[in-house]
């Protein structure tokens, strides 16, 4: 059984893999293929871009598809970055023009800043959608700390930890992550679902 993951991020591939690692499926990630089909992401929600990305690349490949749309919600900016959390700083930006950009962004407002992270995966197999929704609440700090994770995670503190997010291992991070939730909840739904003949 293959299942393609709609992701070049290879810190997403890596927790993914992992995280389904017990469903005895191969998962094929975007980089692995030839000729991956560029992905214009250019819906409102994270639900709306997974949806793209699980479609654009079933229409291609023809085989049963995972993918995911996440973000950072920050309370005080009205939930931004939201759906641009990966290109907060611009087209072609690094994580840490985002980290930076985020801190300037909330530099005078009051501490906590409340923040959650949010993932809308999806299965896809060409009728019918099976979605699945987690988030991780915390808030972002200004000190930076771990070398773990990518994105936002050395500046994000989960809520009830004394670390950062990218102090946390993987099996850690994967157990309260937003992604890790909500990759659980679409694997108990594909248990069902899965031929595996």
């Amino acid at each position: 059984m293959k299942i393609i993951f709609a992701s070049g991020n290879k810190g997403k591939i890596v927790e993914v893999r992992k995280l389904l690692s017990d469903l005895g499926i191969e998962i094929i990630a975007l980089p692995d293929l030839e000729d991956a089909p560029e992905i214009i992401e250019d819906a409102d929600t994270f639900e709306g871009n997974a949806k793209i990305k699980a479609k654009v690349v079933f229409d291609k490949y023809k085989l049963p598809v995972i993918a995911d749309d996440s973000g950072l919600s920050v309370e005080q900016l009205g939930g931004a970055p939201g759906i641009y959390s990966a290109r907060f700083a611009g087209e072609g930006c690094t994580y840490e023009d985002n980290n930076r950009k985020l801190l300037e962004e909330l530099k005078n407002y009051p501490e906590p800043h409340r923040a959650k992270f949010i993932c809308h995966a999806v299965f896809y197999d060409g009728k019918d959608f099976v979605n699945s929704v987690g988030e991780l609440k915390g808030e972002i700090v200004h000190e930076y700390r771990g070398i773990r994770g990518f994105g936002y995670d050395p500046i994000f503190r989960p809520e009830g930890y004394d670390r950062n997010l990218a102090e946390l291992t993987l099996e850690e991070k994967n157990k309260i992550s937003h992604r890790g939730k909500a990759f659980r909840g679409l694997k108990e739904k594909l248990e069902s679902l899965i031929d595996y003949n």
